[in-house]
């Protein structure tokens, strides 16, 4: 996927997130602001991502998002905080992964990162205005 992909405007943002949900295996899309990590659009199964927690989960940086509330008025449910402190998390990996990439060499950029598990891998693009996060299954080895 190139730059150009995520730059063109929403339109081709929407076009590029109907075509990877298609792809086999991934499991959701989650595209977060770059500069303040707000979540701007979810799809897929984003419950399935990030198992709840018992004890609260303390996220130093807080992120706002376009998440429909089936609550009107109420605070996030479990499912909203869960992807919430996910979006912090990715964007806080990606501010220090860029860091260690500009410690290395002030002329480099970050292009991309995959993070993978034993049940699934993240693969983060970011982009000028956009953090895309691409959750598919693992395939087994």
């Amino acid at each position: 996927m190139s730059d150009a992909v995520l730059t063109n405007g929403p339109d081709a943002l929407e076009e590029t997130l109907g075509r990877l949900s298609k792809k086999p295996g991934v499991k959701a899309t989650i595209v977060l602001d770059r500069a303040t990590g707000a979540i701007l659009k979810t799809g897929g199964q984003v419950s399935s991502i990030r198992k709840t927690k018992a004890a609260s989960f303390a996220v130093a940086t807080q992120t706002t998002g376009s998440f429909p509330s089936s609550d009107a008025g109420a605070g996030p449910s479990s499912q909203e905080q869960n992807v919430q402190e996910l979006a912090a998390m990715v964007w806080n990996f990606v501010g220090a992964a860029g860091g260690l990439v500009q410690e290395l060499d002030t002329e480099d950029e970050l292009k991309l990162l995959r993070l993978r598990t034993k049940k699934q891998e993240l693969v983060i693009v970011p982009d000028a205005k956009y953090l895309l996060i691409v959750v598919h299954d693992t395939p087994p080895a």
